[in-house]
């Protein structure tokens, strides 16, 4: 049973932990406003925002080893804490790749009239909404809100090669289009990795609810479904 204080010292943990996620979430979803908008307001305020979430992350981590050292829990709480410490640190990656599309965002505005792919808005909307997905199961502890979003990186990474394909085309076409394509190719891959995280999340949300560790098994579990 789970005493008391150690109790209450998770609550405050969770609650610090979802005021982490909403304030990233916030980074991520200005970042690609500033992008779509091509806004360097919003992207100055992604940029803004990163040492909050850098303090944040630090005192999250130190928290949950103190709990650990202090309480040594079993079982569940265990599994919670180590889960935490995991996405503690794949939020605070994806503020960075927020403020690195902000940056990119600033350099474009210095070509307004480059076209952005159609593909990489459709790679924006795909993306926030594993982000949001993920967040959700893991608030929620559910593992088959983490399995969508797992299932949904397949798409977001042929929507970045889409994307890589059209802006080499328009660099060969227009050497004029080489800096802002370049930017844009940046903003691409990072969005694609925020993508990445938000599988990663994922992946621990099923290790926290099911107990098992399911990284680099993605393929194998499709081909074990599939012969059944």
């Amino acid at each position: 049973m789970v005493s008391k204080h150690l109790q209450r010292e998770l609550d405050q943990l969770r609650d610090q932990l979802v005021g982490q996620f909403g304030v990233v979430e916030q980074m991520i979803q200005l970042a690609v406003r500033s992008l779509v908008e091509r806004n360097a307001d919003l992207a100055d305020r992604v940029i803004a925002g990163d040492e909050e979430v850098d303090r944040t992350d630090i005192k999250i981590e130190e928290e949950c080893l103190k709990l650990l050292a202090l309480h040594q829990p079993l079982a569940f709480d265990m599994r919670w804490l180590i889960t935490v410490i995991k996405v503690n640190a794949e939020l605070e990656r994806m503020a960075d790749l927020a403020c690195n599309i902000a940056e990119r965002t600033k350099a474009l505005d210095l070509f307004p009239l480059f076209p952005v792919p159609d593909e990489m808005m459709e790679m924006v909307t795909s993306v926030t909404k594993m982000v949001r997905i993920a967040i959700d199961s893991f608030v929620e502890g559910d593992d088959s809100k983490a399995r969508e979003v797992i299932g949904s990186d397949d798409f977001v990474d042929t929507q970045n090669r889409v994307v890589i394909d059209k802006l080499h085309e328009m660099m060969k076409a227009d050497s004029d289009q080489i800096e802002p394509a370049v930017h844009c190719f940046s903003a691409s891959r990072h969005l694609e990795r925020i993508g990445d995280l938000a599988e990663n999340i994922a992946e621990e949300v099923v290790y926290l609810v099911e107990g098992d560790i399911i990284r680099h098994q993605h393929g194998l579990i499709a081909t074990a479904r599939q012969s059944n």
